[in-house]
């Protein structure tokens, strides 16, 4: 079932200096937990998000900076404390059953946190996605697929990672999608992204449930000196993460490039 338009709202992760100025250009804010211990201004900066500007925050537990998902509960005080709009739940990179296992401990353990609860699909095999897919369309609120899963080398289409990746995360969603295991009535949430040209494809397709996602790639980009095609992105993808630059000082030619490579990020979704 396909419908004749979408709206997707979008996040962009960015250094500490820059928040606020990033966040006039977006729809909601995404946070990284594991830096409300160690920034207090980060923190203190999506509280008054959340709290005095009532803007939708969606609270991830760190997986992709960490290699493992935050403290459990650690991250359940920090869900108590910020009053996110959403949060992801614990998972387990490359490993649907636990991270079902995770996804039904974390939500038996704590049942009176605000938010709405995202499931991540994670696995190595398509029947394992699947099978992680059908836990979280059943039991999260929202299903949040992420961008750089190993399935996506051997499925995806192109001549180096980036693009493989680009082409996988599109080819599981066809194939979700024609094996009649796509969920139409949940919204879905795409965690990162290697090309921005990925997102053409859904929004050509009008899949209307996918509800958000979020990339810091607009602003890595344009710190490191790259700007977008405007209608294509980059062929390329700058390595260094963005929690890695969350204290840089960004000067007024970079944020030129950052709010440049924002709207036409805007401009191909």
């Amino acid at each position: 079932m396909y419908i004749v338009s979408m709206t997707v709202k979008i996040a962009h992760e960015a250094p500490i200096g820059i928040l606020e100025k990033v966040d006039k250009l977006t729809d909601y804010c995404y946070a990284l937990v594991h830096l409300f211990e160690t920034h207090p201004e980060y923190y203190n900066f999506f509280y008054n998000a959340r709290h005095k500007l009532h803007r939708d925050v969606l609270l991830d537990n760190s997986i992709f900076e960490l290699g493992a998902a935050f403290d459990e509960d650690k991250y359940a005080y920090w869900i108590e404390k910020l009053q996110p709009s959403f949060y992801v739940l614990p998972d387990v990179l490359e490993n649907g059953e636990e991270t079902i296992q995770n996804f039904i401990n974390f939500a038996s353990n704590h049942t009176r946190l605000p938010g709405v609860k995202i499931g991540t699909v994670q696995g190595k095999t398509y029947a394992e996605l699947v099978d992680c897919y059908e836990f979280m369309s059943a039991s999260a609120d929202m299903i949040a697929i992420s961008f750089d899963l190993s399935y996506y080398q051997g499925t995806g289409i192109g001549v180096n990672r980036l693009q493989r990746q680009c082409d996988g995360r599109i080819r599981l969603i066809k194939n979700l999608i024609a094996d009649g295991v796509w969920n139409y009535n949940k919204p879905h949430h795409l965690l990162g992204c290697s090309l921005a040209k990925e997102f053409k494809f859904y929004r050509e397709r009008c899949i209307h449930n996918i509800h958000s996602i979020d990339t810091s790639n607009p602003v890595v980009a344009g710190i490191k000196g790259y700007l977008y095609n405007n209608t294509h992105g980059l062929e390329i993808k700058p390595s260094q993460k963005l929690v890695e630059m969350i204290d840089h000082t960004v000067s007024d030619e970079e944020f030129a490039r950052i709010e440049y490579n924002i709207n036409c990020f805007r401009n191909i979704l």
